[in-house]
């Protein structure tokens, strides 16, 4: 310090009363710690640039001056301070103009411009720069005011994205057009809310009690959302399954590929079954008039009739105790007009082993050429009923088996019966056929849930299930 530093006293003085006079050197005791000053020649710097009289500092030589000197005094002789634009070797305060980059740059190292480790490949200092004009000046603050984003270095870890934030002032139109996923994958997302207002909003959720009651009412209707859906899985092993009504229990995948089988086969002379008690064989041509657009045969209609008697036999307490007449009985009845000694021997006790007079219900099937109807003998109820599922009415044919019936008592028990006073009537809201080849299927379903008691709860749509349900009965020869 003390070998570099001059008296700044006796240096002003000096320099007030001799402007050119030259500093004194150092005391001859001391020893300078840098090395001789070599010539100028070695600092190949470029003339400054002339500055106003203004801008020089007070007390400082000018430019002129100081150029004149270009050689270094020795050391034991008095020498003049080096050009001002090189950093002095004074340690005190130095005033330098940095507004808008006018003054010199901040030195980045301690190095004195006398160091030995200055040489000549050292780049020139950069020139003053000369008076702006208006639009280096706009752009100076513009580079001011927006500086350019950060460049990510080297260092920065391959995947991140650096994100340079602006002021929200000056983007508020630009965030209602752009907005951004919470969740960036790859990138950093910076938020733009600032920490304080975060932290101040939480408190202030906390201190509201309406934010409280709204909090709290958010999760009880989360809990309750959350039993209710609880309850719905549980809800089914307390809930009793629908209960199909047994005329309408749908058909197996098995019971399905075997009714195919039997109707879509190309042997038409082959036995699919045979019912012994009543000798009925039926073959795939005979069974085929259960597919679509077919009308119903004898063989068939007769067959289904013997196995809902047997149906009745194996479960006397589930159905009604009937009689089931086949399809030859009213043509047999009514051959020449009338004629009971015809069909007498049909319905001896030794064959049914019971008499008509005992049973509920009588089922009579009835042939119009190419027509099926059904006439019930209701004994239960002391009535004759008429099903048509074309909606007719036949009197004439009710009369007939009223003759019928009182003549079979008299015959069989020996008692007499006023059967012809008895009602006779068409049933209210009968189901009925919407096409020009389902009578004869009606006419079974008639049959069918009369013998089971039951209201007639079918109607066209069932017709499909209905037949392929009696084909599979049939090869079967079960009716369930």
């Amino acid at each position: 310090m003390g070998a570099l530093t001059d008296s700044r006293k006796r240096l002003c003085a000096d320099h007030r009363q001799f402007p050119s006079f030259p500093s004194s050197p150092p005391p001859p005791s001391k020893k300078p710690k840098l090395e001789p000053l070599r010539s100028l020649a070695a600092f190949p710097l470029s003339p400054p640039s002339p500055l106003p009289a203004s801008s020089a500092e007070p007390g400082l030589p000018s430019a002129a001056d100081a150029s004149t000197s270009s050689t270094p005094w020795p050391h034991r002789h008095r020498r003049l301070p080096p050009p001002w634009q090189l950093q002095r070797p004074i340690h005190g305060p130095q005033r330098v103009i940095r507004a808008f980059r006018l003054g010199p740059a901040r030195p980045h190292s301690k190095t004195s411009c006398f160091s030995p480790s200055t040489s000549s490949s050292s780049p020139p200092p950069p020139p003053l720069p000369q008076s702006l004009g208006l639009e280096q000046y706009v752009e100076l603050v513009n580079s001011v005011s927006h500086p350019p984003p950060p460049i990510p270095s080297a260092d920065t870890p391959r995947g991140v994205e650096v994100i340079a934030v602006e002021d929200g002032e000056e983007r508020k139109d630009e965030e209602g057009e752009q907005e951004e996923e919470d969740e960036v994958k790859g990138r950093v997302v910076v938020t733009r809310v600032p920490l304080y207002k975060e932290l101040y909003e939480a408190s202030s959720r906390l201190r509201d009690a309406r934010l409280r009651t709204l909090d709290f009412e958010v999760r009880l209707a989360e809990k309750s959302y959350l039993g209710l859906e609880r309850l719905a899985e549980v809800l089914p092993q307390f809930t009793p399954k629908e209960v199909v009504p047994e005329p309408f229990v749908p058909l197996t995948d098995e019971d399905e590929d075997v009714v195919d089988h039997a109707l879509g086969g190309r042997n038409r002379r082959e036995r699919l079954a045979v019912h012994e008690s009543s000798n009925i064989v039926i073959t795939r041509e005979i069974l085929q008039c259960l597919k679509e657009r077919d009308w119903l045969n004898d063989d068939v209609i007769n067959l289904y009739l013997e196995l809902l008697k047997e149906r009745e036999l194996r479960e006397p307490s589930k159905f009604l105790k009937c009689h089931f007449f086949n399809t030859f009985f009213y043509k047999k009845l009514i051959a020449g007009g009338y004629d009971y000694k015809a069909v007498r021997r049909w319905t001896t006790k030794r064959k049914l082993q019971y008499s008509l007079i005992e049973c509920d219900k009588i089922f009579v099937p009835i042939h119009k050429e190419v027509h099926w109807c059904l006439a019930v003998i209701n004994i239960r109820d002391r009535k004759f009923q008429y099903l048509d599922s074309l909606g007719s009415m036949d009197i004439k044919a009710l009369s007939i088996l009223a003759r019928y019936l009182v003549d079979e008592v008299k015959d069989k028990s020996g008692q007499q019966i006023d059967a012809l006073s008895w009602k006779q009537e068409g049933v209210q809201n009968l189901p009925l056929q919407e096409n020009g080849w389902d009578c004869g299927m009606f006419m079974l379903k008639y049959i069918d849930f009369y013998s089971r008691d039951m209201d007639l709860i079918f109607g066209q749509k069932h017709m499909r299930y209905f037949r392929r349900r009696t084909a599979k009965e049939v090869l079967n020869l079960r009716a369930e």
